[in-house]
């Protein structure tokens, strides 16, 4: 009787030392074969893999997951697949051989698992493309979409550098008041707000529209962010100024803001943002 009281706590433990060891292995043969990114290749849709192995479960849905997670998080094909070659050697080389596998060939997965994890990937770059290509179709600004797509890019860079992203880039916001302003008002004051900061950040910056009040520039640190600031806050409240159908627009915040130190979290801040 006590010891069936155990039995589910060891196969528990068991299972668990079994997903630890797939999760080592496969990650100590995916860096041995090339992926670049040692601090991105943990993804809690690894451990749902390892688990749907381990536990006998069904595999495909969660390796989906991961071809999905890669491709958001950045990943390219190339590297995607090298990294699911290493789970299929790991998978392949027989339990009591110790070592990383010396044959990780992407041209050795069966069909079936290339296939659909190929095409889970493509799905997400798809979608990604269409965001990409996207503007905001009253002010002509990136969307908010486009925006998070460029983040996550300079992220990844800086992190290739082992810089903070923080340290380089930027947000500068320009959220006015309208509170009060109705109808065509608060489309023509986004308008011109479109306009200005296409006139002051002119050098291949990212400008998007976040939300319906609030505009967006990803722009370097530099030593003429101050004034490009100051230029934009005083071009904005002249040109508001001088229309009397905008008397109902309240003040313009214009600042800085910023990078967090994750992409997670400047995802935070922009979701954030345009709810304001």
């Amino acid at each position: 009787m006590g010891a069936r009281e155990f039995t589910p706590r060891v196969d528990r433990e068991r299972d668990d030392g079994a997903i630890h060891t797939l999760r080592t292995r496969w990650r100590e043969a995916s860096l041995a074969a090339g992926w670049p990114f040692p601090s991105d290749w943990a993804l809690a849709e690894v451990e749902e893999v390892c688990r749907a192995f381990v536990m006998h479960g069904e595999t495909a849905p969660a390796l989906n997951r991961l071809a999905r997670s890669r491709a958001q998080t950045g990943a390219g094909l190339a590297e995607s697949l090298q990294d699911l070659a290493a789970l299929h050697a790991v998978l392949t080389t027989p339990p009591g051989q110790d070592g990383v596998p010396t044959a990780v060939d992407p041209d050795a997965l069966p069909v079936d698992m290339l296939r659909d994890f190929a095409l889970a990937w493509a799905d997400v770059l798809s979608h990604q493309v269409g965001e990409r290509e996207a503007e905001d179709g009253l002010t002509g600004l990136a969307t908010t979409a486009y925006l998070r797509t460029r983040l996550r890019e300079v992220y990844r860079e800086a992190r290739s550098r082992e810089q903070r992203c923080g340290d380089e880039f930027c947000l500068v916001l320009i959220a006015p008041d309208l509170s009060k302003a109705t109808g065509w008002s608060r489309l023509v004051v986004m308008v011109l707000i479109a306009e200005v900061i296409r006139l002051v950040f002119d050098s291949g910056e990212t400008l998007a529209a976040v939300g319906p009040s609030v505009a967006a520039v990803l722009v370097r640190r530099d030593d003429r962010l101050r004034r490009r600031i100051a230029a934009t806050a005083w071009l904005v409240r002249r040109r508001l100024a001088v229309d009397p159908d905008l008397d109902d627009t309240g003040p313009v915040r214009v600042w800085q803001e910023r990078l967090p130190a994750t992409p997670e979290a400047a995802g935070d801040l922009i979701t954030h943002l345009a709810r304001t």
